[in-house]
């Protein structure tokens, strides 16, 4: 299976640096010329399968693009196990890093971006969605219905300000932002399945109320109503059946959940069958915390029909534009786990840095760029042509292709795949 492995990465980083001493002209001679992108992905722990297979698709980019302009690139992949900072830093310390790919989770995004902005490093994620990492407010006006902004700093989040002591932005993403997910679900709600009453729940974390504050809004505004709307812990059964029960009998015809399957998310699914009945005529909807998470098939039991989830960004296995790469990425890796939800984001992640260098190298006559230079490329991005569509960045360094994919589990079982069924596109046209 061609790959770059973060042990073999090492390794011939470590050639490289040590030159070509040895005697003997049959010994390997290093590349005159390289540069090295930096990766940090969770490789171990609970996000393993998810981390491995989103290097997975950098590695394979790299693979049948080992050379650019005359250099060789080099993949320094890291864990993110010990914060992520660490990696940062050695990233930095490194001349030959010119930019970076990841992180994979918001939570380490924003501690990761103060430790890079200084440093000028070109961050580009394939799959964080935290709105808060690029854009006040966390929640538009439009999105709350109170009718008031909620700012990052009133959401216990940093603002994208405080994230950028340089005050220039180094920081851009694949993945669209959280406050479209309510919005795609409420969409899907009204038009496609044609409810009109839904009871919204949510944790007590600022996620899960923003993804149920911002489905409340659009399902209000596409003119639904949210008949009950309460904040409490998703594993308390006996809080849950009373709102539930409530619900109910209020004429609701489904539950919007914000939340994480972390968090019990998915239990509230399971009760509703005691109340709604179960399957697909009480519908249970989410956000990316519970989708594609075999913890929420879990816990929902034996009434996992009727759940739907938003993730914010393109499904690029649905693609006529990804179909080629993706069966190339077959035949090289053979394993089912080896292609993951993220694997073409974090290809066509990897392709946008390819252009950013090639346009400073470029400028910079065929020499060696500074990391400034590919930052200013990065952002300057504006049509680049990937496996997963046709996207730039904004002024923000968010992806302009604002895709959110709904989908639902196959089966009753936790590791059953899930299913595509439909997607929203705000790339055009905001929700509010």
């Amino acid at each position: 299976m061609p790959s770059f492995s973060r042990a073999a990465a090492a390794a011939w980083l470590a050639f490289l640096l040590a030159g070509s001493a040895c005697a003997g002209g049959s010994q390997p001679v290093a590349p005159a010329k390289f540069i090295t992108i930096g990766v940090d992905l969770p490789l171990t722990g609970s996000e393993k399968r998810a981390g491995l297979s989103t290097l997975n698709g950098i590695n394979f980019f790299v693979h049948h693009h080992q050379t650019l302009d005359g250099f060789t690139i080099v993949v320094d992949a890291r864990d993110d196990a010990g914060g992520g900072v660490p990696n940062v830093n050695a990233f930095i310390a490194n001349p030959h890093v010119l930019a970076m790919i990841g992180p994979f989770d918001s939570n380490l995004a924003r501690i990761e971006i103060p430790a890079a902005n200084p440093a000028h490093l070109g961050m580009v994620s394939p799959a964080t969605s935290s709105r808060c990492l690029t854009k006040e407010p966390f929640l538009p006006i439009a999105l709350n219905p109170l009718r008031t902004a909620i700012t990052c700093k009133a959401a216990g989040l940093p603002s994208p300000v405080d994230l950028r002591p340089a005050g220039v932005n180094n920081y851009f993403r694949l993945s669209t932002t959280d406050d479209l997910q309510g919005p795609a679900a409420a969409d899907y709600a009204s038009s496609r399945l044609h409810l009109l009453r839904f009871a919204v729940l949510a944790d007590r974390e600022a996620y899960g109320q923003g993804l149920a504050n911002s489905f409340t809004a659009r399902f209000n505004r596409l003119g639904g109503t949210v008949v009950d709307r309460q904040d409490l812990d998703p594993s308390n059964a006996d809080a849950v059946t009373s709102f539930l029960q409530r619900a109910r009998h209020d004429g609701a015809q489904g539950v919007y959940f914000g939340g994480t399957s972390a968090g019990g998310g998915c239990t509230p699914r399971s009760l509703m069958a005691s109340v709604f009945g179960a399957g697909d005529a009480a519908p249970f909807f989410g956000g990316d915390g519970i989708a594609l998470d075999p913890a929420c098939v879990h816990d929902a039991g034996t009434n996992v029909a009727g759940i739907y989830a938003t993730v914010p960004a393109v499904d690029a296995e649905r693609l006529d534009s990804a179909k080629p790469v993706i069966q190339a990425f077959k035949a090289d890796y053979g394993r089912p786990r080896d292609f993951g939800p993220f694997t073409l984001a974090a290809y066509d992640a990897t392709g946008v840095v390819y252009e950013a260098l090639d346009r400073a190298i470029k400028a910079a006559g065929g020499g060696v760029p500074n990391r400034v230079d590919v930052v200013t490329q990065l952002a300057s991005t504006t049509r680049f042509q990937g496996a997963t569509g046709s996207f730039g960045f904004d002024t923000a360094g968010d992806t302009t292709m604002r895709i959110v994919s709904i989908f639902k589990p196959a089966a009753s079982r936790p590791m059953s795949s899930w299913t595509w069924v439909d997607a929203a596109d705000y790339s055009t046209t905001l929700p509010y």
